[in-house]
């Protein structure tokens, strides 16, 4: 808790203008208001700006990259763009298991549930993801996720139902990476349990692209957090 008494907002900024500023938003970070924590995104926005909206949301285990409206007619701009699926968002995400896609598509309605959580069924809300493999290492794949649609943890349900759960992301039947299960000849010191390498889901909102008010198209890219270039570096060492 207390590393999060430290974010100061205007060091998450990627991208402003009069109208938006786009910022890599850190993990265990929730967007709004959260019934458990006082400091969100929301709440850290106000501190330096008089009329802050954000636009979207990630979901508090995830990092990258988020935008926030400085005033109503910006709001209404980015959210009819969301809305109408002009703004091309780009997942990272690292998942159990080695797999092959290219470019594939799930279509499969998500149904909020009252736990906070998601399932598939017939009953919910279209939704839309594209998948491509970027890269395998040897017990896990690195992917890229194109969401269409904007439904609650679409990208983890969907994951999921390709027998690929995000790595960390138990909800949806994703296994904490540990580094003895990748790393050859580990040896944990005596009297120690060993922790997860990453302390969450390893998905990252990697970039956003939308357009200005004037018309101009903009893309906004939010780099890896620490937690997410130590597990990049864990499966390259240990991948070859």
């Amino acid at each position: 808790m207390g590393s999060k008494q430290k974010i100061i907002f205007k060091d998450l900024v990627l991208f402003e203008d009069k109208d938006f500023i786009v910022i890599n938003k850190p993990p265990f970070v929730s967007t709004l208001e959260d019934r458990v924590d006082t400091i969100n995104i929301l709440s850290l926005a106000r501190e330096v700006e008089p009329d802050p909206q954000v636009c979207h949301r990630l979901d508090k285990d995830t990092s990258g990259v988020l935008a926030i409206a400085r005033n109503p007619e910006a709001y209404r701009h980015l959210s009819m763009q969301f809305e109408n699926r002009q703004v091309h968002k780009t997942y990272h995400a690292v998942t159990d298991g080695i797999h092959q896609f290219d470019n594939q598509l799930v279509d499969a309605p998500i149904l909020k549930l009252s736990d906070g959580t998601v399932r598939i069924a017939r009953e919910g809300k279209d939704a839309q993801t594209y998948f491509t493999t970027e890269k395998t290492y040897r017990q896990h794949s690195f992917i890229r996720c194109n969401p269409i649609t904007g439904r609650m943890h679409q990208i983890r349900i969907h994951l999921a139902l390709l027998k690929a759960p995000i790595t960390g992301d138990e909800t949806y039947g994703g296994q904490p990476l540990m580094v003895s299960s990748i790393k050859r000849n580990f040896h944990l010191k005596k009297s120690t349990e060993e922790q997860p390498l990453i302390k969450r889901m390893a998905l990252h909102a990697f970039s956003l692209e939308f357009a200005l008010f004037d018309g101009k198209m903009i893309t906004v890219e939010a780099p890896y957090p620490k937690d997410l270039r130590a597990l990049f570096r864990q499966l390259e060492t240990n991948s070859r």
